[in-house]
């Protein structure tokens, strides 16, 4: 019942909507079929959205795994006062999206922010000043890939040390007396005891930088510039944009968005689940 009225119907909903054309005020639609997903999938606008949406998994997906998994890895040491370094990498879990962005626009922000006119900084990395990180088409979307990632960060964490310390310290100390070095360890031990928790923060982490949505609003709005260089998917659904001003559009969108992230989780499980189950 619950899954009815929460899932499958709006779903269904939203597929049926996808299906006409709305006005701006959403009075007056017209059916124009289920062609029109052909439609918006193969607008430039969509295509366009995908490409950003793309680069964007590309950048936080993988460092996230990566700063995840080595931050866990230094918490899973058993030294005086590692509780502490476990609370502080795992407090971004209790950050929202809107506080993260809220907190790199004030680092970021090129006339008053804090990292932006730090003076080293800028000697270092000049366009974080001018025109600033945020203001750069270049630059912005790894920009927001960084507030993203560091939101995140405290959820990867938290999953990897448990996954961590749930490993026998037997076999590390075994393959050890064997004479076996402790980066032969990681791949040969820990990797593929960290696999099923790997695989889920892979899925995890993609779909999450393909809804992205809260940090490009916040900090970018989707541009800078007319080449909008930071429009996600989501952002284009749901953000400043032409097809969120049509409610049939918008809906032929979001079931796109599902459709999207439902054959790239599926294609996610079966190439990395086949080689768990090699490595097992």
């Amino acid at each position: 019942m619950v899954l009815g009225v929460f899932i499958v119907y709006p779903l269904g909903r939203a597929v049926m909507l996808g299906r006409q054309r709305c006005n701006s005020s959403g009075t007056r639609c017209t059916t124009n079929g289920f062609g029109q997903y052909v439609d918006v999938f193969r607008s430039i606008e969509f295509q366009n959205a995908m490409f950003v949406s793309v680069k964007f998994a590309l950048i936080t997906v993988p460092l996230g795994l990566i700063l995840g998994v080595g931050l866990a890895m230094l918490a899973d040491k058993y030294l005086s006062g590692m509780a502490a370094f476990r609370t502080i990498f795992s407090s971004t879990i209790a950050t929202s999206v809107a506080v993260a962005s809220l907190m790199w626009l004030f680092l970021l922000q090129p006339s008053i922010g804090s990292l932006a006119n730090v003076g080293w900084f800028k000697s270092i990395f000049p366009s974080v000043k001018d025109p600033g990180w945020l203001e750069d088409p270049g630059k912005a979307l790894t920009a927001v890939a960084m507030s993203s990632v560091w939101a995140g960060l405290g959820f990867t964490f938290i999953l990897v040390t448990a996954s961590l310390q749930s490993i026998p310290r037997e076999l590390h100390e075994a393959a050890a007396v064997d004479g076996a070095s402790g980066t032969m360890r990681f791949w040969r031990i820990t990797v593929p005891m960290l696999g099923p928790t790997l695989l889920f923060l892979v899925v995890a982490l993609t779909t999450r930088a393909f809804q992205a949505y809260g940090e490009i609003d916040l900090l970018t709005n989707g541009g800078p510039g007319p080449d909008k260089p930071t429009t996600t998917l989501a952002y284009l659904a749901y953000g400043d944009t032409d097809v969120a001003s049509d409610q049939g559009l918008q809906a032929s969108a979001a079931v796109l968005i599902f459709v999207v992230l439902l054959a790239l989780s599926g294609v996610q499980v079966a190439i990395f689940g086949r080689r768990l189950r090699g490595a097992t």
